[in-house]
């Protein structure tokens, strides 16, 4: 990954089972609309918030790996995918934030619907003293305090930030709403796609295709 010097890091996690074009647009926006110095990728090895992963971890990171090859602001985190023990986000972005300046600023990116579900994550308050948080929205669709649980809506009402440029200002803290292109695209249709024996081809990159045919992966 090719750094822009003096800009936030992005942070994307998930289960990437498999990833795919909705994934990388999101990755592909934030770059541009929150000036960020990379996107670092990190699928998880076992999610905690969900059932276990269709796809054994080792294939999802070599999907993961062949989906942003090439691109010079992508890169990707294999430390979670490969560990042995369930992959929260405040236990990674503490072992991330120990490998780098304690000024650095680092952006956790979520779309609206994780976001709306974070007081169920495990010490989810800890994140604001480790990350910013970008929220991804679709169009049509904004933060709006009033529409929020009382302790996220507490929490946006506080930290809320408009100013992409701002988040290098600090490491940490701030939470910052950003428009998205509308792809209603979900893995778990992809999934469905292939085991019903149909193609899901345009919905995710060519190279991981080919891969999940030579593997077999979610074939029914």
């Amino acid at each position: 990954m090719t750094e822009r010097r003096g800009q936030a890091l992005g942070i994307l996690g998930g289960t990437f089972d498999p990833i795919h074009s909705g994934h990388l647009r999101l990755a592909e926006e934030a770059l541009a609309a929150l000036e960020l110095a990379g996107v670092l990728w990190i699928p998880a090895g076992q999610p905690p918030h969900r059932g276990v992963p269709k796809a054994p971890a080792a294939h999802r990171l070599a999907m993961v790996h062949l989906a942003v090859a090439g691109h010079p602001g992508f890169a990707v985190d294999d430390s979670e995918v490969l560990g042995d023990t369930p992959s929260y986000s405040v236990p990674t972005l503490e072992r991330l934030r120990s490998g780098v300046s304690r000024d650095r600023s680092l952006v956790l990116l979520l779309g609206i619907d994780a976001f709306l579900g974070l007081p169920a994550w495990y010490r989810w308050r800890e994140l604001f003293d480790l990350a910013h948080i970008a929220v991804a929205t679709r169009p049509g669709h904004s933060l709006v305090v009033e529409a929020l649980p009382l302790p996220l809506a507490t929490e946006l009402a506080a930290r809320r930030c408009d100013d992409p440029a701002a988040l290098a200002d600090s490491p940490a803290g701030r939470i910052l709403p950003f428009g998205i292109t509308a792809l209603d695209i979900s893995a778990t249709d992809i999934r469905a796609q292939f085991a019903a024996g149909r193609s899901p081809r345009y919905l995710l990159p060519e190279a991981v295709l080919d891969y999940i045919a030579d593997n077999q992966l979610y074939a029914k």
